[in-house]
């Protein structure tokens, strides 16, 4: 079993910083956008931070509510209060900084302990409430974070003015996907068994494949925004609706009520705009290199439709420069891609049985969660 460290402990401090400056800079961005008469703009970042928060608290009263199943309804009741009031993502760091600072500040854990000793019961509490917040924080990444990315890119690309609020906003899109993508990684390996820790360079390489190849995708889907913004809606619903039809292909299983799971199914067509997700497990070499194929020709295609529509706008160095950062990241992301699955890619997955562990209740106990939620929520 995986240890919660001290490390752990702080990056998990980190990451909730990080979060309250993430919604304080949205704030920020909308109010300047709104008293420079950008009302759209600032509407658009509103909309796209309400959508996230939304859908946040839903799928994480979803999960306390199945973790809770047959405790007491009054505090349940409690819960949907605090997530009415859009703070159930504070609630959950609440839980996982009380776990967290238990198991690696106050107890120590004997190798040869019991998953049925208290130590080693919070220390497994401590991990499922990360990797619970993690989860959560994929969802917002691609519902919020990754839009607002492309959205101030294009106001970039559009308008040429540049403010400081406008890349402190890039900025902080730029580390919310980076943090996500990481920590998602860090919490699958130790959430399921039979999985190599995660270490530095896998990191590193894992990183810059995912923020790479999403850079980018967001740089393409851009310049087809500044040629027209129909076409670009029309691309993105495309993609989206080729992205819903795989979910339901792949009868994925992530909720216990139909209409959690078509939600779900939906937010990862919203997802697979941008990047890869792979949410049954098993080997993803021939999809992963059709998705990432897909990207290439697209791309490819974007640039070769402004060779011939507007010729004229090759000339100028704004879009040169475009041009080379997206041709770049799109080569340097698949080179990373490569690498990581060919170098630092766990080969072996979560067995059924060993995923059929007791997650929140200790031996004797009622089990609030029969499986690990992570056993059919996999992004790789």
């Amino acid at each position: 079993m995986m240890k919660f460290t001290k490390q752990n402990f702080f990056f998990l401090v980190g990451g909730m910083i990080i979060y309250v400056v993430d919604i304080g800079v949205d704030f920020w961005v909308a109010s300047r956008y709104f008293c420079q008469g950008q009302y759209s703009w600032s509407i658009l970042i509103l909309c796209f931070r309400g959508l996230s928060s939304l859908i946040t608290q839903i799928f994480s009263y979803e999960w306390f509510k199945n973790d809770w199943e047959g405790t007491d309804t009054g505090k349940l009741k409690l819960v949907f209060l605090v997530h009415l009031f859009q703070c159930g993502t504070f609630l959950r760091y609440w839980f996982a900084l009380k776990y967290g600072c238990q198991v690696a500040f106050k107890q120590t854990s004997r190798r040869d302990a019991s998953e049925a000793d208290p130590s080693n019961f919070i220390q497994k509490q401590a991990i499922d409430a990360v990797t619970d917040i993690n989860m959560l924080r994929v969802f917002k990444a691609f519902l919020e974070t990754t839009p607002q990315l492309f959205l101030q890119i294009y106001i970039l690309m559009e308008h040429g003015k540049t403010n400081f609020y406008q890349y402190a906003a890039i900025i902080m899109s730029f580390c919310g996907i980076s943090l996500s993508m990481v920590d998602y990684q860090i919490s699958l390996r130790k959430s399921l068994p039979d999985k190599d820790e995660f270490r530095v360079l896998s990191k590193l390489v894992y990183l810059f494949y995912k923020l790479l190849t999403i850079t980018s995708w967001i740089l393409s889907i851009s310049l087809i925004t500044l040629l027209s913004v129909r076409i670009s809606v029309v691309v993105l619903i495309f993609l989206w609706i080729c992205g819903f039809t795989w979910t339901l292909k792949q009868h994925t299983t992530f909720c216990k009520s139909m209409k959690m799971e078509y939600l779900y199914r939906t937010i990862v067509g919203i997802i697979l705009i941008f990047s890869y997700f792979n949410i049954k497990g098993g080997r993803t070499k021939v999809c992963i290199s059709i998705y990432y194929a897909t990207h290439t020709v697209v791309t490819l295609g974007i640039l070769f439709v402004y060779m011939f529509w507007k010729p004229s706008i090759i000339e100028e160095i704004c879009f040169t420069i475009v041009c080379i950062l997206t041709i770049s990241s799109l080569v340097l992301g698949i080179i990373f891609l490569v690498v990581y699955y060919s170098h630092f890619h766990p080969t072996t997955y979560c067995r059924p049985q060993a995923c059929s562990d007791e997650v929140d209740g200790v031996a004797g106990q009622k089990d609030r969660v029969e499986t690990s939620r992570f056993q059919n929520f996999l992004m790789q």
